[in-house]
């Protein structure tokens, strides 16, 4: 990875916008980042570490903590930097979660971390890669860089106080990072298909073995030569049975055929007495059936005459209509009569209703003439009352012009008098803003010493925790290890047991061929299933697993407690330089004391902004001053204008009012009075026009009603003379038909459907004699010579017949069902067989080449790590080459080859081979400054390698903080010429020291200047 540029916004100690353009150095540049203390050079490497990963360098501040305190509000604070990777350029900019400045309105509000990256096209042109999500474009940078935030620290950026991680990690570190810088995770890979298909063969193995067994357990027995000896006797016994089964199934067929044949008997006699009880059955119903034959006859004569009754019954009711009709005219033509009285009564009095219509519109015809004047009235009223309010707004406006000119001369006097405090307050910033820096940076060690005493306490709970825990699951696992070996003792000792269950009297014993069972065994106990014994191992595998997992949790947190403890104990003795007196120390006393500090920094911050206000303000009441006095002067010129137009107005007012009545002079009032004459004369216009309708009505209806009279009385006659002549005819028909009168004719009538179902009920009656008379002279005829069967004598031998039958099928499916369950069994077996044999084969290849890959042999080397340590040993070749070079021939790095003790990963560790000793001891011996230089060596021999295998990682960028201080001046001559050949080689390097000799050395630099206002940067070229 290469740098472009970096751009920083109100980020650590830069209140301002900042960029650094990398580009700028040259091409491959060696350069140094400078400045004094505090003033941010770590801040650069924060700052790209940051925009990557969302982290810092140190991992000791989160991406919130580095808000400048000088920065204005409205400035965020945000971080863009771009950036190579090949021949590919990228872009990323990522904002911490902070407090900012609301858009609108007062106040803050908190704005939520976010990230954007964009590729960059070789013609400028960009591609969003990632919108706005913090995680995704962490993740994106992790797999474009091949490295997460831990591993850029140790082989990028080598940040201050990390110069040994790299050094000192372990094999299962060191694993890790060289995984990823040599994409040998492929490696992994194999080691775990390989251990999966190990244990899925092993499993599939065991599941063999046990389904053979269950298959033995199942058909009782216990060997496969068991199960030869008892097909061999099944089979005579199967022969013997299958003859049996057949002869019974003979004679069944024989008693079953007579069985038929009586029951077709039986059922004929059965027949010939049920059609003599019909016969009897028919007899009896003779008489029902000539009295319905009686019924019929008279009903189809009294639906001939049906026609003429209809008549005669529909003139009576016409006769019966018409007299209702003559009795409702009368009484409509006697209510007609009273409405038209009462309307002639209303029409006399039209007169009147029109004299008073007349009188109305005279009226209204007066007050309409009034409206124009009126209105003219309103328009003059309007214009007074708005010169009125005008002469008050000009006076008002007078008034306060004059009020705000004399609020700005006092102003203006105040804040004069305001401007020496403010100077003298504002002078002592810089000063505050430094002691605040000191004690914000005390705090914040103090907090860390705080949070890493509650973390030990926490670790030291959990380590107690787990070593309980460990105690507890010991004793789990020695219960379950227990519990599992009892069940397998009881289940071996119980299988003569369940062998004994299987004997029958008088079958020969599988295991000694005897067919008497005297003393068959027993056992004591209940006999374990099979699924009971895999659970008890499943619990005792279950159980040693949680153990190891608890040991190794509890090596972890011990090892997790001393480093918490050194850390704790470093930041105390740190915190103590600064002040000396830690026992007495209390976060209380130091936020009471930076508040103290801050409220000195807010009131100079203040003063200083309110004297810039001040001196802006003055400069502004100057020019408004004028400007308020002209406008007070025109503000009174304008009153004088609108009062003289006032008078004359209300002059005008006076002349009008004098020739309207007062009554009337609002022209509201003058509205609502036409508007209620014009309601009165629609009143009486409409009354007029009621009583005329009401009138013409009455006449229409009278008349109609007496024609209606006329009408009904006519169709009561005409009605009344043709009932007479029906009722006529009716009994001149009656009386040759048999019928005495009309009730005995309407007695006699019968539906349609009543006369069908009749008909069909005496037709159905004579049909069913005739069939039943037939069918009983054929069955007579049939049975003249039978004699009637004894069935259940035949039923009771057919059920002895199938009982023996059905014994017989049963003993020959009991001996069958045997022998095919264990010639099933022994075709299962000899599969069972076959496949376990090319398992086992299959295991024998591909177990061994697990546990070799895994590292399970004797060195506890895994194939990945093996490749690692190939790879690590063409590291250390280049390391030992540049460390040589620095120590003067003393130091040379090589890996050790012995295995790690106990269960602990090895082929990774480093040692350091001693020239001046001729002897080897581990890297953790090295000096301050001897650490420094194989850290240095190893970061550039691990660049050096990793650039060299095709497909990986292109490391062209490092980084070095501090660490050269701890050089002497031979080695640090042999460091920077180090440094200088490796930038020679196309490498970009920067270093950032102290150290005056490096000054002197590197011409190209990134100064960080350091002010009260906040840092600046600047690029010196030589």
């Amino acid at each position: 990875m290469r740098p472009i540029k970096l751009s920083m916004a109100a980020f650590g100690p830069f209140s301002g916008q900042q960029e650094t353009d990398f580009e700028a150095l040259g091409q491959h540049p060696l350069f140094l980042i400078n400045g004094p203390t505090g003033a941010g050079k770590t801040t650069l490497l924060d700052a790209m570490c940051f925009a990557l990963y969302g982290k810092t360098t140190g991992d000791e501040r989160e991406g919130s903590q580095m808000r400048c305190d000088n920065a204005q509000d409205n400035l965020l604070t945000e971080v863009t930097f771009s950036f190579a990777l090949a021949d590919n350029q990228y872009r990323i900019r990522r904002v911490p979660e902070q407090q900012r400045a609301k858009k609108s309105g007062d106040g803050y509000t908190v704005q939520k971390p976010e990230a954007q990256l964009f590729k960059i096209a070789p013609d400028g042109t960009e591609h969003l890669l990632v919108a706005s999500k913090v995680s995704e474009a962490t993740s994106e940078i992790e797999q474009l860089t091949g490295l997460d935030a831990d591993q850029f620290r140790q082989v990028m950026v080598l940040p201050q106080g990390k110069f040994r991680e790299l050094l000192m990690a372990d094999s299962k570190d060191r694993e890790k990072i060289f995984s990823q810088l040599f994409q040998t995770q492929i490696y992994r890979r194999i080691e775990d298909k390989l251990k999966y298909q190990a244990q899925a063969i092993k499993s599939a193995v065991r599941d063999h073995r046990n389904k053979r067994d269950g298959m033995l357990h199942n058909v009782a027995l216990e060997s496969d030569e068991a199960l030869s000896t008892q097909l061999a006797e099944l089979a005579p016994q199967l022969a013997a049975s299958l003859a049996a089964k057949e002869q019974a199934k003979s004679a069944l067929i024989d008693i079953n055929k007579q069985f038929e044949t009586a029951k077709l008997l039986m059922r004929d006699f059965d027949a010939l007495d049920k059609f003599n009880h019909t016969a009897a059955a028919l007899m009896q119903q003779k008489p029902v059936i000539d009295q319905r034959q009686l019924q019929l006859e008279r009903g189809q004569k009294a639906q001939q005459l049906k026609p003429i009754l209809d008549v005669s019954l529909a003139r009576e009711s016409e006769l019966v209509q018409a007299a209702a009709a003559v009795t409702k005219a009368q009484a409509d033509k006697q209510r007609s009569e009273q409405v038209l009285a009462s309307s002639l009564s209303e029409f006399n009095q039209l007169a009147d209703f029109e004299l008073k219509s007349q009188q109305i519109q005279n009226e209204q015809q007066q007050l309409t003439q009034l409206v124009p004047q009126l209105q003219g009235l309103d328009r003059l009223q309007a214009e007074l009352t708005l010169a009125r309010t005008k002469r008050e707004q000009a006076k008002q406006k007078g008034i306060n012009a004059k009020g705000v000119l004399d609020t700005l001369l006092a102003d203006k006097t105040a804040a004069q008098e305001q401007v020496p405090q403010l100077e003298l307050i504002a002078n002592e910033l810089v000063d505050a803003q430094q002691a605040l820096t000191a004690q914000t940076e005390l705090i914040e060690r103090f907090q860390q010493w705080q949070k890493g005493q509650t973390e030990v306490s926490q670790t030291q709970t959990a380590l107690a925790d787990a070593k309980n825990q460990g105690l507890q699951l010991k004793t789990t696992f020695d219960k379950a290890r227990e519990h599992h070996q009892q069940l397998q003792l009881v289940w071996h000792r119980g299988q003569a047991a369940m062998l004994a269950q299987k004997l029958t009297q008088g079958q020969p014993c599988p295991v000694c061929g005897s067919a008497e069972h005297p003393n068959p065994a027993q056992s004591e106990q209940q006999l374990p299933s099979e699924e009971q014994l895999q659970q008890a191992q499943q619990a005792e595998e279950q159980a040693n697993e949680a153990l190891t997992q608890a040991r190794t949790r509890y090596s972890g947190l011990s090892t997790k407690l001393q480093e918490q403890l050194k850390s704790v104990t470093e930041l105390k003795l740190s915190i103590e330089l600064k002040i000396g007196d830690f026992a007495a120390l209390t976060l209380e006393v130091l936020q009471s004391q930076q508040r103290t500090l801050t409220q000195q920094v807010n009131q100079a911050n203040h003063a200083s902004k309110q004297l810039v206000s001040l001196r802006a303000q003055l400069q502004a009441w100057q020019v408004n001053e004028q400007g308020l006095r002209s406008s007070l002067e025109a503000e009174r010129d304008l009153y004088r204008d609108v009062d003289t137009k006032v008078a004359s107005l209300e002059g005008q007012l006076a002349q009008i009012l004098a020739a309207i009545p007062e009554q009337y002079r609002s022209l509201d009032t003058l509205n609502n009075a036409l508007g209620e004459l014009k309601q009165q004369l629609a009143a009486v216009q409409q009354r007029i026009t009621a009583i005329r309708e009401s009138h013409t009505q009455a006449l229409e209806q009278d008349a109609a009603c007496a024609a209606s009279l006329t009408s009904s009385q006519e169709s009561q006659t005409k009605a009344a003379t043709l009932n007479d002549k029906a009722q006529a005819e009716l009994t001149a028909h009656l009386s040759g038909s048999g019928f005495n009168d009309k009730p005995a004719l309407t007695q006699a009538l019968l539906s349609e459907a009543e006369l069908k179902a009749i008909t069909a009920e005496v037709n159905q009656y004579q049909q069913d004699c005739v069939a039943n008379q037939a069918n009983l002279a054929q069955l007579k005829d049939k049975l003249q010579q039978q004699t009637k069967p004894e069935l259940h004598q035949l039923e009771a031998r057919l059920l002895q017949t199938q009982t023996e039958q059905q014994q017989a099928e049963q003993q020959w499916q009991s001996i069958q069902g045997r022998v095919t369950q264990l010639q099933e069994t022994q075709q299962q077996l000899d599969d069972a067989d076959a496949k376990a044999k090319l398992l086992e084969d299959e295991y024998a290849v591909v177990g061994t080449l697990a546990d070799v890959a895994n590292g399970q042999t004797g060195n506890k080397v895994s194939l990945q790590r093996f490749v690692l340590s190939v790879l690590l040993d063409d590291v250390l070749l280049e390391a030992s080459e540049r460390l040589q070079l620095m120590s003067k021939g003393r130091y040379r790095l090589i890996r050790k080859e012995d295995r790690a003790k106990g269960n602990k990963a090895s082929g990774l560790e480093l040692e350091v081979e001693d020239a001046y000793t001729s002897k080897v001891r581990p890297v953790a011996t090295l000096s301050g400054g001897e650490s420094f230089m194989a850290a240095l060596s190893m970061a550039l021999g691990l660049s050096d390698v990793v650039q060299a295998y095709a497909g990986g990682i292109k490391l062209d960028t490092l980084f070095i903080d501090e660490g050269f201080g701890s050089l002497d001046q031979d080695s640090l001559d042999l460091a920077v010429r180090t440094l200088m050949d490796l930038q020679s080689a196309g490498r970009m390097i920067g270093v950032i020291s102290h150290v005056s000799e490096m000054k002197e050395q590197i011409g190209t630099r990134i100064d960080i200047n350091k002010s009260a206002q906040g840092s600046e940067i600047s690029i010196v070229l030589p």
